[in-house]
C-alpha cells in the first residue's frame, strides 16, 4: 500500500449525521406516504437526479415535484420535509477533521443539491462555528455544481485531474459500498464506513 497524502471524504453518514427515514416521515405527515417511490439513498427518479446534478433549480424542482406527486404543498413545506434527513454535525468529528487536515490534504465529495447545501451549511454556522463549512477542506466538491454524481467513475477522475492528485496516494472514505467500488476502479485507496462506524474509529 502506497503512502497516503490525500483523503477525500463523503459527507452524509461520514461527517454529517443523516436519517433518511426522517424525510419519509415528514412527507408522510404532509400526505405523501410513498415518498420512497421517488427517492431513496440508493436510487432516484430523474427529477431528483436532475436536482443533484444541478440540471434544474430548486424552484423548478418544487414545481415539478408538485406535479409529480399531485400535491399543492408550498415550496417551504417541500423544503422542510426534504431537509428533515439532515441531522447534526458532531463536534468531535469536526475537531478530528481539523487535526487530520494538518497531516493530509483533505477534500470533500458529496452527492447533494442546492437545497440541502444551503441547509447544512447554515446548520454548521449556527451549531459549530461562524465560518464556512467548506473551509475545512482544500476544496469541497458537490454533485450539483459538478454535473456528476457518485458512483460515476468520471466524478473521481475529475477531482484527481483538477487537484493534480495521484490516485494511489489518495484515500476515499464513504458509507456507500457502490461509491467505494467506483473509487477503486480509478485506483483510489478506500475505506468503507457503514453506520454505526465513524471516522473517529479510523487509524490514520
Amino acid at each position: 500500500m502506497q503512502k497516503i497524502k490525500n483523503i477525500i471524504f463523503d459527507l452524509g453518514g461520514v461527517i454529517l449525521n443523516i436519517d433518511f427515514k426522517e424525510t419519509g416521515m415528514a412527507f408522510a405527515a404532509l400526505g405523501i406516504g410513498n415518498f420512497n417511490a421517488y427517492y431513496t439513498l440508493q436510487s432516484a427518479t430523474p427529477l431528483f437526479e436532475n436536482l443533484e446534478t444541478g440540471k434544474i433549480t430548486p424552484e423548478v424542482f418544487y414545481e415539478s415535484f408538485r406535479k409529480l406527486v399531485k400535491t399543492s404543498l408550498t415550496d417551504h413545506e417541500i423544503m422542510q420535509a426534504w431537509n428533515a434527513l439532515l441531522l447534526d454535525f458532531p463536534l468531535e468529528r469536526i475537531t478530528w477533521l481539523k487535526e487530520i487536515g494538518k497531516q493530509y490534504k483533505i477534500y470533500l465529495l458529496s452527492n447533494t443539491n442546492a437545497i440541502h447545501y444551503n441547509a447544512f451549511t447554515k446548520k454548521y454556522r449556527e451549531t459549530i462555528e461562524p465560518k464556512a463549512f467548506d473551509d475545512l477542506f482544500v476544496r469541497a466538491y458537490y454533485s450539483y455544481t459538478m454535473g456528476l454524481r457518485k458512483p460515476s467513475r468520471e466524478i473521481f477522475e475529475t477531482i484527481l485531474k483538477n487537484e493534480n492528485l495521484v490516485a494511489a496516494e489518495t484515500l476515499f472514505i464513504d458509507d456507500s459500498e457502490a461509491n467505494i467500488e467506483a473509487a477503486k476502479l480509478v485506483g483510489l485507496q478506500t475505506i468503507h464506513l457503514p453506520t454505526p462506524k465513524t471516522i473517529l474509529e479510523l487509524d490514520l
